[in-house]
Order: C-alpha cells, then structure tokens, then sequence
C-alpha cells in the first residue's frame, strides 16, 4: 500500500517551509543570511563549510556554530531515539489500523522529526530562538490536519528530540540549547488548540 496525497496536501507541502531568517537582519550580515537561506532551500543541515564561512563572517557565533554542528552529526541517533519514545508511549501506531499507517506514513513522521533538528540547528547556529515563519507553521498545522497526522505523537518525539538531544550537553549548553527546542515544541502545541 502507498501513500496517495490529496491535491490540498501537495499545494501544502511547498507552503509548508517552517523556517524564516526574516527577523534576522540587525542580527546578521546579509552573507551570513544566505548561507542558511540555501540550507533550508535545499532541505540539509549546515556543512562543515557552512559553518566555517558563517564563523568567519560572525566570529562572536564560534561556540553555537560548534552546539549546531554536533547536534547536526548526531541527528541520525537523536531521531531514532525519539522514534522508540514514540513507539513505546504509542505501541500501536504503526499497526494496521494505526495512525501512522502504512509505513509510508510513519517514515515521513521520522523525516520530519529529523527536519525538525536541521530547523533547530539553524536557529542555535544563528543565536536566534526565532527561526520560524508563521505562514509556514500555519501552513503546516493544515498539511497535517489534511493528513491526519497523529500531533501528540508528533509532540512526544518534539521532546524526545529535546531530551536526547540535551543529554549530549552539558550543563551550561543544555540551558543555552532548550530554548530552541522549547519554541518549536510550544508552536506544534498550538496546532491543537486552533
């Protein structure tokens, strides 16, 4: 069984860019601007070179460009390990009759998850918890009440993204890092209350 879309859920899946560097001008050079503009354009993380030019440019962001970068190389393990949070609190969602059914589904739940790490690292990268552009969001809550994606399921891997991304720190960075984690965890929360 595959996964058909909607005509609606595919004008949305282009809308739905959650990522804004908007707010970022007094705090950016407009080449520093760029460098996360065309990550997010093209849907990747940071590269080593990436982040290099950006610290070049703002030598003041060396210590956040290093948080984001390991966050970056530990991505695959963070979302896998929020991935079994999910699947322990919600055994069944991956079963016939679950909401992440069929596996089309639920593999685009852990893509998004893993997104929503690469958003995250660029928010850290740029020492700005405002990474987010409102219409994408909105246009996001509508792609997945369109796909019936299951949001406290969504939610609970937001924070197992936090927790298991926050144990990698210490202490100091952990309070430096949740902040971004926090933003993003508290917009997906308002999905359910629109």
């Amino acid at each position: 069984m595959t996964l058909q879309l909607s005509e609606r859920a595919k004008e949305l899946i282009p809308k739905s860019r959650i990522v804004s560097f908007a707010t970022w001008k007094n705090l950016h050079s407009e080449e520093a601007i760029q460098i996360f503009q065309q990550a997010d354009d093209e849907g990747r993380y940071l590269t080593d070179e990436d982040l290099e030019r950006i610290k070049a440019i703002s030598p003041e962001t060396s210590s956040s460009l290093e948080l984001a970068k390991l966050l970056r190389e530990k991505a695959p393990e963070i979302v896998d390990k929020a991935r079994i949070k999910v699947l322990a609190v919600y055994p069944n969602i991956t079963a016939t009759d679950g909401e992440l059914y069929p596996k089309e589904r639920a593999e685009a739940c852990w893509r998004d998850f893993w997104h929503f790490i690469r958003c995250i690292t660029y928010g850290i990268a740029g020492n700005s918890t405002e990474f987010t552009s409102a219409e994408g969001l909105k246009n996001m809550q509508l792609l997945y009440q369109e796909l019936g994606v299951p949001l406290p399921a969504m939610i609970c891997g937001l924070e197992g993204l936090k927790n298991h991304s926050l144990e990698l720190f210490k202490a100091e960075e952990k309070e430096a890092i949740a902040p971004y984690f926090d933003h993003l965890i508290e917009l997906l929360k308002s999905f359910s209350n629109s």
